[in-house]
């Protein structure tokens, strides 16, 4: 694994508990020996941490970009801690994000934040799963007058979302339908390194081999 960011980020969801291994039964239906959750990033070390590990993720890739946006929900906090990671290193960021429901009163709609229009997007979340809430991000910050630059995640399952018919990923489908990056911090790849070096996890690599024989896009090599 050649990027300390992906390590890194590894080795703290795993101390965060937000990587998990045994037997989970994802939304999809699918059983997987694997399960993230980016809600157990749930103090401010922890954050602090994370939101390094997607900068250097967004500096390696070198994407240009104006401001962050963070998708409701989990979106929100991450975004937010980027943005602090960002000008802690001397680049202070705008940064905006959405509310679920359009608000009535005060401000009203459903946008918070840094003005979108004329600016290059950054989207940041957690996962891309079906790419509902990517699109639904998509759409607020064209209609806000904005540009979506490039999405960046936490962890890329590089899983097909539908086998039968094609190997091409969530991410791998939201990236050409919209012409746009979207960078990991990690991938099922890089955790298949990583457990690969790892005593602790030499026992989960033949599980999660075989998962990726079963599920894993045309990317996941």
């Amino acid at each position: 694994m050649s990027s300390s960011h992906r390590s890194r980020f590894l080795q703290l969801a795993l101390r965060a508990d937000a990587l998990r291994f045994g037997d989970f039964t994802l939304k999809s239906g699918r059983q997987s020996p694997y399960f993230f959750n980016a809600g157990l990033f749930n103090s401010g070390a922890l954050l602090a941490e994370l939101a390094g590990c997607y900068a250097d993720a967004i500096a390696a890739h070198g994407v240009a970009f104006d401001l962050l946006f963070g998708p409701a929900y989990k979106g929100i906090p991450l975004a937010t801690a980027v943005a602090c990671e960002f000008a802690r290193r001397g680049h202070d960021l705008p940064l905006a994000f959405n509310r679920k429901e359009a608000k009535a009163h005060g401000e009203g709609g459903t946008l918070i934040g840094a003005p979108l229009a004329g600016r290059r997007v950054l989207i940041v979340d957690d996962v891309i799963t079906a790419g509902t809430a990517i699109r639904e991000a998509l759409a607020i910050i064209r209609e806000a007058g904005g540009m979506a630059a490039g999405i960046v995640i936490a962890l890329d399952r590089q899983e097909a979302v539908d086998p039968a018919r094609s190997r091409r990923s969530a991410a791998q489908t939201v990236a050409d339908e919209h012409g746009l990056p979207v960078i990991a911090v990690a991938t099922l790849t890089d955790l298949l390194d990583f457990a690969g070096s790892d005593a602790g996890l030499v026992a989960q690599r033949e599980r999660l081999l075989a998962y990726r024989a079963a599920y894993g896009s045309e990317d996941a090599t």
